[in-house]
């Protein structure tokens, strides 16, 4: 079996004292379809901002096919 398409561990992002995200963690296999829904302010573009590298994550790590991308620049996961 092929390693999951996107995993994240524990990913937590804080802003100062506020903490948007707190030890987020799922699996996506390649052809899965997910959905992801909240309210307003419950941290559905923060999630996306750190799965995409637009923001670091404060802990936790994520990994895309198999390689940890946590500290890696949008463009070097992309070139995974």
């Amino acid at each position: 079996m092929s390693p999951p398409l996107l995993e994240l561990e524990r990913v937590s992002k804080t802003f100062g004292g506020i903490e948007a995200l707190r030890q987020v963690g799922f699996v996506l296999q390649e052809g899965q379809i997910v959905a992801l829904i909240g309210p307003n302010g419950a941290g559905k573009t923060t999630l996306v901002n750190v799965i995409t590298g637009v923001q670091r994550a404060s802990t936790g790590r994520i990994i895309f096919r198999g390689f940890d991308v946590t500290r890696q620049r949008p463009f070097q996961a992309a070139r995974r």
